[in-house]
Order: structure tokens, then sequence, then C-alpha cells
């Protein structure tokens, strides 16, 4: 019987054309022809009920995570902004150790030139002095341990100042480690 009746309707559906179609007109007569259908009815509008109320809670929780989205994203720019603002102020305050440091450096590294420079002057002194010594065969001995003293006063100039050459490198590498590590 009812699937008559389901025939019946899609035949009523058929012979109505184009017109709008009448829900409840349509519905007074399947259940006339099929009676039992109405609990399939009462079931489909219930399920209907819940998908729609299904549908507004979905509606409803998207625009509540919208909003929260909305308001992270703010508290994201907010908190960037707070957080260079803090690094500014944090770095500027490392700035006048940095600056030392900075001095320092270029201190040492003058003073590494000049004694580079003054090792290098003794340096052409040394030479000169034991190529005079060398071809000096007529050099009286007092002029030649004159000259003796003054090749071992020379030499020791010169390792004098390459242990303070070699101070002032591990001095300079050391402030070179100290300006990166306050950069990181």
């Amino acid at each position: 019987m009812r699937a008559a009746a389901v025939w019946i309707g899609l035949g009523l559906l058929g012979v109505s054309g184009c017109s709008p179609i009448n829900r409840e007109q349509l519905t007074k007569e399947v259940l006339k022809a099929d009676p039992e259908f109405a609990d399939v009815l009462d079931k489909h509008r219930e399920l209907s009920s819940r998908v729609e109320t299904l549908k507004q809670e979905l509606a409803l929780k998207r625009t509540t995570i919208n909003q929260k989205v909305e308001q992270l994203r703010k508290d994201l720019a907010s908190a960037s902004t707070s957080y260079r603002a803090k690094t500014r102020e944090v770095l500027h305050r490392m700035e006048p150790d940095r600056q030392r440091l900075q001095i320092a450096l270029t201190e040492a590294s003058n003073e590494l030139r000049v004694k580079r420079e003054q090792r290098a002057g003794v340096g052409r002194e040394i030479a000169r002095v034991r190529k005079g010594l060398k071809s000096a065969s007529t050099l009286s001995p007092k002029e030649q341990a004159a000259r003796e003293a003054q090749l071992n006063e020379l030499v020791r100039d010169a390792d004098r100042l390459d242990q303070e050459m070699a101070g002032m490198k591990g001095y300079l590498r050391l402030l070179k480690v100290k300006l990166l590590l306050i950069k990181l």
C-alpha cells in the first residue's frame, strides 16, 4: 500500500507540471492514500529540525571562533609591538657596554699597529747592525763590543715587542669575542 501511495504522490508531482509545489497539499494527499506515512514525515520533520539546529550551532560556533581568531590577531599584534619596544629598550641598555668594548677594541688595534711598526723598525735595525758586524773587519774590539751590545739590546727589544704583540693579539681576540657575545 505504501508503494502505491508513493507512486500516487509522484504522479501528482508529475501532473502538477511547472506550478509551484504546495507541500501541505501534497502531504494531505499522501497521508490520505497512506496514513502510516505520517510516522515517516514526523521523523523527517524531527531530523530536519535537528539538522537546522546543528547548522545554527555551527554558525554560532563559527562566529565565536572567528571573533576569537580576530581577538588573537589583535593580541598578537599588540604583543609584537610590546616585544619590539622591550627589545629596543634592553638593547639600548647594552649600548654603553658595546660602545665601551668597541672603543677598547679600536684603541688596542691602534696600539698593536704601533707595536708592529716598532717591531719592524727594530728588525730593520737588527739587520743593519748584523750586516755592519759581518762587513766591518776593521772595527776595534771596543767598537765591536759596543755593536754586539747594541745588537743584544735590539734583540731584547724585539723579544719584548714580540711578547707584547702576542699579549695584544690575545686581548684583541678577547674583546672581539666579548662584542660578539653581547650582539647575540
